[in-house]
C-alpha cells in the first residue's frame, strides 16, 4: 500500500504478516481478509494473478484484492489527501468495507515500522496521509486506540520535538496524576455507592496528539492544560431509571467539589443528534485542580464506545449523514457478528456478513480530478462547463471543451466519478446566454451571468468610445440628449441594445451619424462647417493613438497547467518578487494569490489546504516593480544610513519607498522598502549593503 516505500519481497511478506495480526488482534477481521492481506506481496510480484487467487481462493478474496488494487489506482492520480471529499470517494470506490479496514491497518504497520528508516521525506508523506485521512477514516468507524496511534505516531515523526516533550512531561507526572485519580476516585466512588447507584468508575489520561492540539488552541504550555485526564462515572441501571440515577451522581459530585457551571453539558435531556446521551461536568478538584467528569450509563456508554454515536461530530470530525449511518452500521455489524446461532459452532464471521453489505452513497454527487491530481466535489449532471467556472472564472469564460480521460469532449460532457477532467480555453472564446442551460451550479450560473453582464457594459463603453472617435473625426460634437433622440428614432427602447449592436456590425457607424445630422441640422443646406469631411481629408490626431490601440498586458506568470491571464494578487505576507519560486493558493473568493515557496505562512497553507495549492511561475518579464522589505542591522554609527540610502538611490532602477529606523545600546535596526525589478537586482543590492562598514545583517523579510 505504501508506494513511497521500496520493500524487497521478503520485506512485504513480512509486513503483510504483520498488517494480519492488527486485522485479526485489533480489528476482528478474519477469513478472507487475512487470506487476501497475506497474498498482497505475491499480486504486487506477478507471482499470482487476481484471476488464479478467484480460481484457488474463491471470488471473495479476489474481490477485496480488486478493492485494493482499485484504491492504489486512484491514489497514482496524486490527489490532496487532506480533502474530506478524498476521504468519501475512497469509501465510494472501496464497495467492500474489508478495503477499507485493511488500509487503516495497513497504515498503522507501516506507521509502526518507519520508526528508523533513512528516507525522510517518505516518512512525512506516509505520516501526513495518516493525519489527514487514516485516522479520520479509523475514528468514523469507531476504531479509538488505532486512531489515537495513528495521530500520535504521526506527530511523533512529523513535530518530533513536540511529542518528547510532552512524553517526557506525562511520564515524569505519571505517578502524580494516578494518586491525583486514585485520590479524586475513592471517596466519589463510596458516596454514589452508597446512595444505592451501582456504578464503575475509571479514569483516562489523554493522547500526546490531543494534548498537542490544546497547547496549540489554547496556546499555553503543557502545564496550562488543565485537562490532562478525564474521570468517567459508568452506573448499572435500568433504562427507566437513567436519567434520575445519573443526576443523582451529578448532584453527589457536585456537593463533593465546586462545580464550574459555564463547563456544564447536558446531553441526557435533549441527546446530540448523533445519539449521544452523558453527563459533562467540570469541578475544582483537590489541590485546586480542575478535573472533567463524564456521568452516562452502561447502555449510553456502549453505544458511545461502539460507534454508532462514536463522537464523530463532538470531536469536529465532520462528514455526509450518509456516511456515517453507514459506517454505524458496519460498525454494529462488526461487533454482533460472533452471536448468529446460525452460523457454524453458533458464530457468524463479521467477514461473511460483509459480502452482504455494498456502497451505496453520494447518489447526487459525482468527484473527479484535475490534471495535478486535486479532487473536486460536483452535484449529478454536472458538465465540463461547471468544472471550467469551479477552477476560475476566466478558465470558464474562454472554455470551448474539454478532455476527460484523454478524450476531447464538448463543454455540455456530463462528468461521472474517478473522470480527470482538463479544460481547453480559447482567449476567442465569450460566454453565451445558452450556457445558463448547460451547467448545474449555482456558482457556475452567477458566474455567466455576471460575465454577461460584464461583457455587454463593455461592449457598450467599447461601442460609444468607437462612436465618438468618428464624431471627432468628422468634427462633430455628440451631445447625449440629441443621440438619446436618434436611438429612439431607430426605434430600440433600450440604449444597451443600440450599443450591442453597434459593436456586433449590425449598425454601420456612418449611417448613425448621418442620422444624427440630420436630426440636428433638419434640412438646412450643408455649408461651410457644417460640411461632412471627407475621409481622404482626415488627418489622425496623434494623441488619440492610445485611445486607438488596446493595451496588452504581459502574462508575467503562468498559472497551474500553462494558463495564462488569470487574475492573481501577490500576497502582501511575502512579497513575491520576478525570479522568486512561487506557488499559487485559490483564496475563497476564488481569486489566486501568489506565495513564496519559502514564505513563513507556506507549511500551515500546504497542510491544511492543500487541495487548494496550485502551481505557478513566471512566464516572462515584465515592466513591473515589486515592493521588498530589506531588515538591516548594525552598528549606530554616525552616518551608516546615509550610506545604505546612498546606495540605493545612486541606482536609477531602485526606488526607496520609505525608511524605519530604531536605536537601542548602540545597534540600530531597520526596515528599507524598495521598489526593485527581480531576485536578481535584489541579490545585488543586499550584497552592496552588506559590504557598508558597521552593517551587521541584511535580510529579506
Amino acid at each position: 500500500m505504501a508506494k513511497e516505500f521500496a520493500f524487497t519481497y521478503e520485506e512485504k511478506q513480512k509486513l503483510a504478516g504483520q498488517t494480519a495480526e492488527i486485522l485479526v488482534d485489533e480489528i476482528g477481521l478474519k477469513g478472507d481478509a487475512v487470506q487476501a492481506v497475506m497474498l498482497t506481496p505475491d499480486v504486487d510480484e506477478g507471482r499470482i494473478s487476481i484471476d488464479e487467487v478467484e480460481q484457488q481462493y474463491g471470488a471473495s478474496v479476489a474481490s477485496i484484492l480488486r478493492g485494493i488494487d482499485r484504491i492504489r489506482q486512484l491514489y497514482e492520480k496524486n490527489p490532496s489527501v487532506e480533502s474530506e471529499n478524498f476521504r468519501n470517494l475512497l469509501l465510494s470506490f472501496a464497495e467492500d468495507m474489508r478495503v477499507i479496514l485493511i488500509m487503516i491497518a495497513d497504515r498503522v504497520n507501516l506507521m509502526r515500522q518507519i520508526r528508523d528508516t533513512d528516507n525522510v521525506e517518505a516518512r512525512t508523506e506516509v505520516s501526513q496521509e495518516a493525519a489527514y485521512l487514516y485516522a479520520p477514516l479509523a475514528h468514523k468507524l469507531g476504531l479509538y486506540k488505532l486512531k489515537s496511534e495513528l495521530e500520535d505516531l504521526s506527530l511523533k515523526y512529523l513535530e518530533h520535538d513536540a511529542y518528547y516533550h510532552i512524553r517526557e512531561k506525562l511520564s515524569a507526572t505519571k505517578s502524580a496524576r494516578d494518586a491525583y485519580i486514585e485520590r479524586f476516585i475513592k471517596p466519589v466512588e463510596e458516596k454514589v455507592k452508597a446512595a444505592g447507584i451501582r456504578c464503575h468508575i475509571k479514569g483516562r489520561t489523554k493522547s500526546i496528539h490531543s494534548i498537542w492540539q490544546k497547547m496549540k488552541k489554547q496556546k499555553c504550555p503543557f502545564e496550562g492544560v488543565y485537562d490532562l485526564f478525564a474521570i468517567r462515572i459508568i452506573i448499572d441501571c435500568p433504562e427507566d431509571q437513567e436519567k434520575m440515577q445519573c443526576w443523582q451522581a451529578y448532584s453527589i459530585v457536585t456537593d463533593m467539589y465546586q462545580p464550574n457551571p459555564k463547563r456544564l453539558r447536558d446531553w441526557l435531556s435533549v441527546p446530540k443528534s448523533n445519539g449521544y446521551e452523558s453527563l459533562h461536568i467540570t469541578v475544582l478538584g483537590p489541590e485546586q485542580k480542575w478535573v472533567e467528569v463524564q456521568i452516562r450509563t452502561e447502555r449510553m456508554d456502549e453505544i458511545a464506545e461502539r460507534g454508532v454515536a462514536a463522537h464523530w461530530r463532538y470531536k469536529g470530525v465532520k462528514g455526509d449523514a450518509g456516511v456515517d449511518e453507514w459506517l454505524a452500521n458496519i460498525r454494529t455489524m462488526l461487533e454482533h457478528s460472533s452471536s448468529n446461532p446460525s452460523s457454524p459452532g453458533g458464530k457468524l464471521e463479521g467477514a461473511d456478513l460483509m459480502d452482504q453489505f455494498k456502497m451505496d452513497l453520494y447518489e447526487d454527487e459525482v468527484f473527479v480530478f484535475t490534471p495535478r491530481g486535486d479532487l473536486l466535489k460536483f452535484p449529478v449532471g454536472a458538465t465540463v462547463l461547471d468544472f471550467a467556472y469551479h477552477i476560475h472564472s476566466k478558465v470558464g469564460n474562454q472554455c470551448t471543451g474539454g478532455r476527460i480521460n484523454g478524450r476531447v469532449v464538448p463543454i455540455r460532457q456530463e462528468l461521472k466519478s474517478g473522470d480527470q477532467v482538463e479544460i481547453l480555453t480559447s482567449a476567442n472564446q465569450k460566454p453565451r446566454q445558452e450556457w445558463l442551460k448547460i451547467v448545474k451550479t449555482s456558482r457556475a450560473k452567477s458566474k455567466i451571468r455576471l460575465a454577461l453582464k460584464e461583457t455587454q457594459v463593455k461592449e457598450g463603453l467599447f461601442a460609444k468610445e468607437m462612436l465618438e472617435r468618428k464624431f471627432k473625426n468628422r468634427k462633430l460634437e455628440m451631445e447625449e440628449g440629441t443621440m438619446f433622440h436618434v436611438i429612439k428614432k431607430m426605434g430600440f427602447k433600450e440604449v444597451s441594445d443600440f450599443y450591442k449592436q453597434v459593436a456586433e456590425g449590425v449598425l454601420d457607424t456612418n449611417d448613425v451619424i448621418e442620422k444624427y445630422i440630420e436630426l440636428k441640422d433638419g434640412e438646412k443646406v450643408p455649408t461651410g462647417d457644417n460640411v461632412a469631411r471627407s475621409a481622404s481629408e482626415f488627418e489622425l490626431d496623434k494623441s488619440q493613438i492610445s485611445n486607438l490601440s488596446p493595451q496588452v498586458s504581459d502574462d508575467v506568470l503562468i498559472i497551474d497547467r500553462n494558463l495564462k491571464g488569470i487574475d492573481y494578487q501577490l500576497a502582501r505576507c511575502c512579497s513575491p518578487i520576478y525570479g522568486d519560486q512561487v506557488f499559487g493558493f485559490v483564496t475563497i473568493s476564488g481569486g489566486i494569490k501568489i506565495h513564496r515557496c519559502d514564505c513563513p505562512n507556506a507549511p500551515e497553507l500546504r497542510r491544511r489546504y492543500g487541495y487548494r495549492i496550485v502551481k505557478a511561475k513566471w512566464s516572462g518579464k515584465g515592466a513591473s516593480q515589486y515592493s521588498i522589505t530589506l531588515r538591516v542591522i548594525g552598528n549606530d554609527d554616525i552616518g551608516i544610513v546615509n550610506n545604505l540610502t546612498s546606495i540605493i538611490s545612486k541606482d536609477e532602477k531602485l526606488i526607496l519607498r520609505s525608511i524605519n529606523i530604531d536605536s537601542h545600546d548602540g545597534l540600530f535596526s531597520g526596515n528599507l522598502e524598495v521598489m526593485i525589478d527581480d531576485t536578481t537586482r535584489l541579490e545585488a543590492l543586499i550584497k552592496k549593503l552588506r559590504t557598508v562598514k558597521g552593517v551587521k545583517q541584511v535580510v529579506r523579510i
